[in-house]
């Protein structure tokens, strides 16, 4: 018996199961998905949207997300009270004691400066992503990119078709 089907490899996996992760994110800008693996077992899934039994963007619940013409993109995430993928993650596997160090994440979007700062704060080695995410500011742009040099296992983007990245992806989306 012959399967014509191909097997995909790990990083496929993953990414394509971070991608369904992300059908349940809410944002107005961009729809993230985050897997969190360790030992090649998943330990926390994450997806972006407000904080638990808080409005959804979608329903006005971010200020930052419900007026994007007053915020440079890349810039207030301090007065977004959206939570990201990959900070879901982390704080999904917090929630349930389940220890994160040595593992690596697979996120449809690469990781903000912020969410950077933090999957190295909690021992992140590998990040996989599917969508570049380029700060706004040339400056700055080096200093994350010096920030996302100290992954010990460095930063890989997956490359496979994303045939919902204009729903996905804000920059790839037709204004409404």
């Amino acid at each position: 018996m012959t399967d014509s089907r191909q097997r995909p490899d790990w990083d496929e996996y993953y990414m394509r199961i971070a991608m369904a992760v992300r059908s349940r994110a809410d944002c107005v800008g961009n729809r993230v998905g985050a897997v969190l693996v360790l030992d090649d077992r998943i330990i926390s899934t994450g997806y972006n949207g407000t904080p638990a039994n808080m409005p959804n963007c979608t329903e006005g619940g971010c200020l930052r997300c419900s007026q994007r013409e007053r915020f440079e993109s890349g810039k207030a995430y301090d007065l977004c009270i959206c939570v990201h993928a990959e900070q879901n993650a982390l704080l999904a596997a917090a929630r349930f004691g389940i220890a994160t160090e040595g593992a690596r994440i697979y996120s449809t979007m690469q990781p903000c400066f912020g969410c950077t700062k933090e999957l190295l704060q909690a021992g992140i080695h590998r990040v996989h992503y599917l969508h570049d995410w380029v700060y706004p500011d040339d400056e700055m742009q080096n200093t994350y990119q010096l920030l996302q040099g100290n992954f010990q296992d460095g930063m890989h983007e997956v490359d496979i078709e994303d045939e919902e990245a204009n729903w996905a992806v804000s920059l790839g989306r037709v204004p409404e």
